[in-house]
């Protein structure tokens, strides 16, 4: 099966503590686009064999609707992970996130982990880019495996590692984030932006979106729920975009009826390229619209 052949929306994707009953409870009222269930980060040492069994249980009862469910597992240099892959196999979670992914053998060893833990085909795999090594092998990480459906940006740890201020403007990130922008985009993967921390920022959040967009991100990685509706309306589709896409798409079939080999709109020429483009944003806006509310019951 093609790893990329399921379009799916990512617009916000909220990370939701394993050991968190009421984060876990409330996420199914959410309008997130995808939900990361952690393991790692948010989650004390002492409770990461009840943050399992939580997630395991809460993916178990369901009731989370269309959403694009992914379970955090802790990373590989750690007792937790064997462990976490194996419950995470079994799960019926859409993904897993690999955290700290250095280079290409450390994601298929993890791959081969979850593989024989029982893990589905249909079961997809998140690398997390958090480390300068990271970046450095992100090409051969993207090609490393058809599970791979997405990279997304850890830029807290990266921005510690290399000694660099993660928060706005980014200023020095953003090659690194341009360089793994072009080896997701050479095999087909999505692409999400990093956390950002300051909840008490709205206007800062924002603006990271709205940067994020503008760098060909697809959308943000969360932590808090008030996130949500910011990062929907940003890496969404305006009605005006959705206008103009109709309009180009309406356009060239309108010329190729007539056999014209050219085709302008509002005085700039459309050529295949604009109208694929043109398609996609047609499609996520569609997504948009028709993501489901969940029911109470059922993954």
């Amino acid at each position: 099966m093609d790893a990329h052949s399921t379009f799916r929306l990512r617009r916000s994707a909220l990370y939701l503590p394993g050991a968190n009953a009421r984060a876990l409870d409330k996420a199914r009222s959410l309008p997130a686009d995808a939900l990361i269930f952690d393991l790692e980060d948010s989650v004390l040492p002492e409770a990461k064999d009840h943050a399992r069994a939580a997630i395991m249980q809460a993916l178990s009862t369901g009731g989370y609707g269309s959403r694009e469910l992914i379970v955090r597992v802790n990373s590989s240099d750690t007792s937790w992970h064997s462990h976490d892959l194996r419950a995470a196999a079994a799960s019926g979670a859409h993904a897993v996130l690999l955290p700290k992914v250095d280079d290409a053998p450390s994601l298929l060893h993890s791959i081969s982990l979850l593989e024989r833990g029982g893990a589905p085909a249909a079961m997809r795999v998140w690398a997390l880019i958090e480390t300068p090594r990271a970046v450095q092998q992100v090409q051969s990480i993207a090609e490393a495996s058809p599970r791979l459906a997405l990279l997304a940006m850890g830029f807290e740890d990266l921005g510690k590692a290399l000694r660099l201020d993660p928060g706005p403007p980014r200023a020095a990130l953003l090659p690194l984030l341009s360089h793994c922008l072009v080896a997701a985009r050479a095999r087909g993967l999505d692409i999400l932006d990093g956390v950002f921390i300051d909840l008490t920022d709205s206007a800062g959040f924002a603006d990271s979106c709205r940067q994020g967009k503008s760098f060909g991100l697809d959308g943000k990685t969360l932590i808090h729920p008030g996130q949500i509706q910011a990062a929907n309306e940003i890496f969404g589709v305006s009605a005006p975009e959705a206008e103009a896409a109709m309009e180009i798409i309406q356009a060239w079939e309108s010329a190729q009826a007539q056999a014209k080999g050219v085709v302008v709109v509002r005085g700039r020429l459309v050529e295949h390229l604009h109208v694929a483009e043109a398609r996609r944003v047609l499609e996520l806006s569609a997504a948009s619209a028709h993501l489901n509310q969940p029911a109470r019951h059922g993954v």
